[in-house]
């Protein structure tokens, strides 16, 4: 359960923080404040899923013996 509650965390950070990050003026690494904010979300819902797929215990499936 706890799994499902953290793959939504991303769509919420993505359509919710644009509300709040949408300013021009301050840059980071270059970039308007929107599109860093954008995406450091990309990076951040690609580690989320790293942890998804490692705690979805369909994930873990029998060993492979050699």
């Amino acid at each position: 359960m706890a799994i499902r509650w953290l793959a939504i965390l991303p769509p919420l950070v993505f359509l919710v923080g644009v509300f709040f990050a949408n300013s021009v003026t301050p840059y980071v690494m270059g970039l308007p404040f929107l599109w860093f904010y954008i995406s450091a979300c990309v990076v951040f819902t690609a580690l989320v899923m790293i942890v998804v797929y490692l705690l979805d215990p369909a994930n873990k499936g029998p060993e492979l013996q050699d």
